[in-house]
């Protein structure tokens, strides 16, 4: 996302202070989203009758589209008004999150959560280019971008216990409809509030909607085809067909790009960035593994400890205040030792984390077999994600920097749907193998997740083992640089 700012209107000290908490609270209700499902997940799964390896679809449908549309949102709102994109986004995800609270059948709800995600991806980047367009240069945006950065953390931490507090009193339906009352009060103060704002560059007024559908709809068709090896075989029409029709249109999504986009989504250039291209390879392997670790954790905690909905969100918070901390100290440890080191050891941190998880079993305690690893790999994503965002975005463009931090964003949001699809696969053909040897439920739920877990921390591991290599230690003039101007990006690839 490019946004250009030529002049930046006056604006009393209240009406700057209601857009911001505006603006804010949309930013709440898109990162609440992510966190508050996880804790739902297995009364989901009872109420409407999931699979387990289904059930990772309410999670990867919103994300693949979020992905998928985020940078072509962050057009949208550049060219077609900031307000108008952003009102519109918070329309649709109002609408969308209502039909999941309304949903009555496993269709209806992936279908309602992949709008949540169009809508979501929309929202992000239109919410950052207001408060890029309405603060003043400096200390007064610098402010806000904080006070931004700091509400997506919010988000994600209180998530997880609201989520619980919710699904155990009221039922899960009720973790959607709570952006209901949040997305119509911005509804309805927002068009008083919000400028209208365009980019007033002279470039083609293009989108590349085409790209966003071809690298959407491949991916979610590769996804499809490793979930279905749950009913068939790898060998399988049901199975290679729909993967053989993703790879097909991931090719026709690089074609477009590189050959036909008059304004590509994604410049191909920009993975000749050494940097940028070691930086996406680091968090794709990075969401792979702690994607799937939180979807496993819920269902480990409530279908084989017997945790109620309130307990596991309690379970998780001491992993989310894990994150919330390794992404504080980040870019003070990078100023310290540098960019190299920190993603290395958030890396490693996380695949010691995930080791310890592959030690679960079903009488274990939480204290000793959950909780210590939870926090490794927890405190480790919080240190990987922020100095990653500000590798990618040296070397690049100043006119660029928000495309680079985009592209991270995306490749953390995919690589975690693709290794969620991969991990819970493995996790469940695991169980059946166990079961059909005559082992115990619970017994062999828990070896499939150990399993993932063990694949988890490997993928963690090269993480580490590829920023090791492949990054190297910026100049201190440098780094510092890129920590100043990385610092509301790396906000954004926190907070979504």
């Amino acid at each position: 996302m490019n946004v250009v700012a030529r002049h930046i209107p006056t604006r009393s000290r209240e009406r700057s202070g209601v857009l911001l908490v505006l603006v804010c609270l949309a930013q709440f209700m898109v990162v609440l989203d992510v966190s508050i499902v996880n804790v739902a997940l297995p009364s989901i799964r009872d109420g409407l009758h999931f699979t387990t390896t289904g059930l990772q679809w309410v999670v990867n449908a919103y994300s693949l589209t979020f992905a998928g549309f985020l940078l072509l949102g962050g057009r949208a709102s550049d060219l077609l008004g900031r307000r108008r994109v952003f009102m519109a986004g918070i329309a649709l995800f109002v609408l969308s999150s209502l039909c999941c609270a309304l949903a009555s059948s496993q269709g209806l709800l992936i279908a309602a959560r992949t709008v949540q995600g169009f809508g979501g991806a929309i929202i992000a980047p239109a919410s950052l280019a207001i408060i890029a367009t309405s603060f003043a240069e400096g200390r007064e945006r610098n402010r806000a971008f904080g006070i931004w950065g700091a509400i997506g953390g919010v988000g994600a931490a209180s998530g997880v216990l609201l989520g619980g507090i919710l699904t155990q009193v009221l039922g899960w339906p009720s973790i959607f409809f709570i952006n209901v009352p949040v997305g119509l009060a911005v509804l309805l103060v927002g068009p008083a509030i919000i400028p209208e704002g365009r980019r007033t560059t002279t470039g083609p007024r293009h989108f590349d909607a085409l790209g966003a559908l071809l690298v959407t709809g491949g991916l979610m068709a590769v996804v499809y085809g490793i979930v279905g090896t749950d009913t068939h075989g790898w060998g399988s029409t049901g199975v290679l067909a729909p993967i053989a029709l993703g790879l097909l249109l991931l090719a026709s999504f690089v074609a477009v790009e590189g050959r036909f986009a008059r304004v590509p989504l994604v410049p191909l250039r920009m993975f000749r960035l050494r940097l940028l291209r070691a930086a996406n390879i680091v968090v794709f392997l990075l969401g792979s593994a702690m994607f799937a670790m939180w979807f496993i954790l819920s269902l480990y905690l409530q279908q084989v400890l017997h945790l109620d909905a309130l307990q596991t969100g309690l379970a998780f918070l001491p992993m989310t205040l894990g994150v919330v901390l390794g992404s504080s100290q980040a870019a003070r440890l990078v100023a310290k030792v540098g960019v190299r080191p920190v993603i290395a050891g958030g890396m490693f941190s996380s695949a010691v984390g995930l080791a310890l998880l592959s030690g679960i079993t079903p009488g274990a305690s939480y204290f000793t077999a959950v909780m210590p690893g939870g926090l490794l790999a927890a405190l480790g994503m919080g240190l990987s994600v922020v100095p990653v965002t500000i590798i990618a975005i040296q070397g690049v463009p100043t006119g660029e920097s928000g495309l680079a931090s985009g592209l991270v964003n995306t490749s953390r949001l995919m690589g975690g749907a693709l290794g969620l699809a991969v991990l819970s696969t493995i996790a469940a053909s695991r169980t059946h193998a166990q079961l059909l040897s005559g082992v115990g439920t619970l017994s062999a739920t828990s070896d499939g997740y150990q399993l993932a877990f063990v694949v988890g921390a490997l993928l963690c591991l090269l993480g580490a083992v590829s920023s090791a290599v492949m990054l190297r230690r910026p100049k201190a003039a440098e780094a510092a640089t890129a920590v100043e101007a990385a610092a509301p990006d790396s906000e954004r690839a926190l907070a979504a």
